[in-house]
C-alpha cells in the first residue's frame, strides 16, 4: 500500500471518526437533562492490573469500559421506576495479583458497590469469585455481582461456576476450538510448538489446544509444550531459538499484554518464519511491534474485529475512534461495552440496581446491539456469542478496511462461527439463592 493511499485510508477514518464523534456528542448533550432528573449515580467497580508490567492492559480495559458507561449515559442512563440514573466507573488497581484485588474487593463491599469488573487474569478471578461466594452468604444484604471480561479459564463456568459470576468472554477451549477449525484447513501446519504463561490460563491454553488438535488433525506433531514466567520475561529471544530448532511450522499461544508484545518483537528481530496462532494477536502493540513480519502469518481469534463489516458494526468501530483518537488508544473490545449495554438492560429488565435482582434478569438474556447477536447462558453464565477467526495483513488489502493503531496492519476474517456454532458443554451444577 502506497505512503499516499495510506494517508487517504487514515484521513478517511478521521474524518468518519470525526462524524460519529460530532453526532455522539449531540445525542449525550441531548440526553442529558434527562440524566439529571435523577443524578444518584450507580456505582459498578473495575478492579484490573493499573500499574506494573500489564499496565497498559489495565488501562485498554478502563478505556473501553468508560466508553460503555458513557454510552448507556448518552441515552440517558439507567431507566428505574424512580426515574434515570447515570452510571458511574470507579477504577480500583488490583496491581495484577490475588492479594491486592482481595483488598480492593473489601473496599467494594464496605463502600456499597454492587458491581465488579474483572478479567486479566482467570487466578485473580478465581479468588474474587470465591470471596465473593462468601461475602454475599455472609452479608445478604450487601451482596455483589461479578462481571468477567476476560477471565477464560473453563473451569470458572464449569466446575467452578458461580450465580455471581457472569463471564462474557469466550473460554479458552471454546476459543482453541475456533483455531483448531482454522488449523485444520490449514494444509501447510505439520508440527506445533505450544508456548504460554506459566499460570492456570496458560496451561488451559496448552490442554485445550493438545485435546483440539487431537480432535481435529491428530496427523500434527506438538514438537514443544513450554511455559514461561507471567510477566517476568524481558526477552524471548531464547524461546524464539527453541521455537526455530523444533522445526515447528506454527506456534500456539495464549500470551496477552507485554508477554504477547514481547515475544512477537522477538519473532520479528529472529526472523523466526512461523505461523503464529494466537488467542489476542490482534491485540494492543501486537500488529505495531510485527509489522511485515506478521502479514498473512498472525492468526488471532476474538469475539468482534473492526473488519467484521457491516454498516453498524463500522460505526461503532468509528465512534470508539472519535472518542480515543490517539493510535496509542485504537484497541475496541466488544464485549466490554457490550457487557456494559448488558447490565444496564438487565438492571431496567429488573427495575432494579439490587445486586441480586439483576443477576436473575441476567440470567438467559438475549442481547443484539444491530451487529451482534448475544445470550446469557442461564445454565452456567458464559455468554454464547459468534467468534472470528483472523489474519494480518497491510490495510487497503481486501477485508481490511481498518487498521490496528494506525500501523498500517489490520486483520481480516478467515473463519466466522456463528453463537451456536461456539457452544460447548458445561458441567455447572450452580446453586442459586433462595431469595
Amino acid at each position: 500500500m502506497s505512503g499516499a493511499n495510506k494517508r487517504r485510508v487514515s484521513a478517511g477514518v478521521r474524518w468518519l471518526a470525526g462524524a460519529a464523534w460530532i453526532a455522539w456528542s449531540m445525542a449525550a448533550s441531548a440526553a442529558v437533562a434527562a440524566v439529571v432528573a435523577n443524578p444518584v449515580p450507580i456505582r459498578i467497580a473495575m478492579i484490573e492490573g493499573m500499574s506494573g508490567p500489564f499496565a497498559n492492559a489495565g488501562a485498554a480495559v478502563e478505556r473501553n469500559l468508560r466508553f460503555g458507561v458513557e454510552r448507556v449515559n448518552a441515552r440517558g442512563g439507567v431507566k428505574l421506576p424512580d426515574g434515570a440514573h447515570p452510571l458511574q466507573l470507579v477504577v480500583l488497581d488490583g496491581k495484577g495479583s490475588s492479594e491486592a484485588s482481595l483488598v480492593q474487593l473489601r473496599a467494594v463491599a464496605d463502600d456499597k458497590i454492587g458491581f465488579v469488573m474483572q478479567g486479566n487474569s482467570s487466578a485473580v478471578a478465581a479468588a474474587l469469585i470465591a470471596a465473593i461466594d462468601k461475602q454475599n452468604a455472609r452479608e445478604p444484604d450487601a451482596r455483589v455481582v461479578f462481571l468477567n471480561y476476560s477471565a477464560d479459564d473453563p473451569a470458572l463456568t464449569n466446575a467452578s461456576c458461580s450465580f455471581w459470576h457472569f463471564r462474557f468472554d469466550a473460554h479458552a477451549g471454546m476459543r482453541m476450538d475456533a483455531l483448531a477449525e482454522a488449523i485444520r484447513r490449514d494444509d501447510s501446519v505439520k508440527k506445533v510448538y505450544l508456548l504460554n504463561q506459566d499460570y492456570s490460563f496458560g496451561h488451559d491454553v496448552s490442554r485445550e489446544a493438545q485435546r483440539a488438535l487431537k480432535e481435529r488433525r491428530p496427523d500434527i506433531a506438538i514438537v514443544g509444550d513450554e511455559f514461561h514466567p507471567i510477566g517476568r520475561v524481558k526477552d524471548f529471544a531464547p524461546y524464539v531459538a527453541k521455537i526455530r530448532a523444533s522445526g515447528a511450522d506454527a506456534v500456539v499461544t495464549g500470551n496477552w499484554g507485554n508477554d504477547l508484545t514481547l515475544l512477537v518483537k522477538a519473532a520479528r528481530e529472529q526472523g523466526l518464519n512461523t505461523k503464529f496462532y494466537t488467542f489476542y494477536g490482534n491485540s494492543l502493540g501486537a500488529p505495531a511491534a510485527l509489522g511485515d513480519a506478521g502479514v498473512k502469518r498472525v492468526v488471532a481469534v476474538a469475539d468482534w474485529h473492526p473488519n467484521v463489516g457491516g454498516a453498524a458494526s463500522d460505526a461503532y468501530y468509528q465512534a470508539f475512534r472519535a472518542r480515543y483518537p490517539s493510535p496509542a488508544d485504537d484497541y475496541l473490545v466488544l464485549r466490554m461495552p457490550l457487557m456494559i449495554d448488558m447490565l444496564a438492560d438487565a438492571m431496567t429488565r429488573a427495575g432494579s440496581a439490587d445486586p441480586t435482582a439483576v443477576a436473575r434478569a441476567l440470567e438467559g438474556m438475549k442481547f443484539d446491539n444491530g451487529f451482534h447477536a448475544s445470550t446469557m447462558r442461564a445454565q452456567d453464565h458464559q455468554l454464547i456469542q459468534p467468534l472470528y477467526v483472523m489474519e494480518m495483513d497491510r490495510a487497503g488489502t481486501l477485508g481490511v478496511h481498518f487498521d490496528n493503531e494506525g500501523s498500517g496492519y489490520g486483520f481480516r476474517t478467515l473463519l466466522a462461527l456463528p453463537p451456536e456454532k461456539t457452544v460447548q458443554p458445561t458441567t455447572c451444577n450452580m446453586a442459586r439463592p433462595s431469595r
